[in-house]
């Protein structure tokens, strides 16, 4: 499976480096750095607790129409992972049972899930202020029969968060592949033609930046009126807000970090912009997350690496709120990457 040759391809390279420590889980430490779990122990004992749970993150699978080079998920057209429809149902369970406010839908690209329509037309029917799907925009052009999901997004009130590395062609083909920015900008503006990222529109339209390299992102408000400026003089492309993601040091971007020589650098850069304020914010806090084949998770970077929720409730079908309410949180060195500056979640910087 993709995944464990992924696996294999970083210890391979992180074991080649005299100045990394395997801690677990595909996680590796650069000598002489604290831990994670040490700089929280400097903060009071309450500083990264659960809090309301508020959002609940589905990860429908892996499968993608891309494979882009930042992708933490190791997605791709060759992933056969499927969140079942039994898992489905149990999540449209607890969006009745629970105080979610948010539904939160990702993959790979979630549309390409066989059960796609139908879940988000049961969700929908139940139900939250905030219905989010997370589209590679691409997949919207790369079939005929995906032609119609703008339509389909408006008719149910979808709020679309979609990737765009950066406004210009060539940054965005090199981090997602030849040929996206095109298709993306087609995408924005079938989106825009129904409505979506009008001003005053109650269809939502975001744009998630990440960085292309080995640095942490920009000011977010400074990177949103940038792509807001240079998409409408150039193709005439409105959208509401740009959340900016840092690159967590995991999966394909763990890889290209050690390949190119850049992890211990990034870990440093990481570790030194650790600011204690973010740590109250982050999405672990208000945030469930589900992998596709029910098993939970505190957040999304969790799951990819296989560290499910310390509690004595770990699927989706023992669902209990109040001991799921009790948990710690799992950490380890990649929290760094959503604890950075401004802090780091899906739903962009936390401060």
């Amino acid at each position: 499976m993709a995944t464990k040759s992924l696996k294999g391809r970083v210890h391979a390279l992180a074991e080649s480096s005299k100045q990394l420590t395997f801690l677990s889980n595909g996680i590796f430490a650069p000598g002489g750095l604290p831990t994670f779990k040490e700089k929280l122990e400097t903060l009071p004992a309450d500083a990264l607790r659960p809090k309301k749970l508020e959002i609940l993150q589905m990860n429908l699978g892996y499968m993608c129409n891309q494979v882009c080079a930042h992708c933490h998920v190791d997605a791709g057209p060759d992933r056969k992972e499927m969140m079942s429809r039994e898992t489905l149902s149990y999540c449209l369970q607890i969006l009745k049972q629970t105080p979610v406010t948010t539904l939160d839908l990702t993959g790979g690209a979630p549309e390409m899930h066989p059960d796609f329509r139908w879940f988000v037309a049961e969700a929908a029917s139940i139900g939250v202020e905030d219905f989010i799907v997370r589209s590679n925009l691409t997949i919207l052009r790369a079939n005929k029969k995906y032609y119609d999901l703008p339509h389909f997004f408006k008719k149910h009130g979808i709020h679309v968060v979609s990737s765009l590395p950066f406004y210009k062609k060539e940054k965005t083909d090199r981090q997602r592949g030849e040929g996206v920015f095109s298709q993306s900008i087609q995408a924005l503006q079938a989106l825009n033609d129904v409505g979506y990222g009008q001003q005053g529109s109650k269809l939502l339209l975001d744009l998630v930046y990440n960085p292309s390299g080995a640095f942490l992102p920009a000011n977010q408000q400074a990177l949103e009126h940038d792509f807001k400026k240079a998409l409408k003089k150039d193709f005439d492309i409105d959208f509401h807000r740009l959340f900016t993601i840092t690159n967590l040091p995991i999966s394909r971007f763990l890889e290209y970090l050690i390949a190119s020589e850049n992890y211990e650098d990034y870990m440093h850069r990481l570790v030194e912009a650790f600011n204690p304020a973010a740590v109250a914010n982050v999405m672990c806090t208000n945030t469930l997350s589900v992998g596709w084949d029910g098993s939970l998770y505190d957040c999304d970077f969790n799951q990819m690496l296989d560290l499910k929720v310390a509690s004595p409730v770990q699927h989706i079908k023992d669902f209990d709120l109040a001991q799921l309410q009790a948990r710690e949180i799992c950490i380890s060195q990649h929290c760094y990457g959503c604890t950075a500056g401004a802090g780091s979640s899906c739903q962009g910087s936390v401060l």
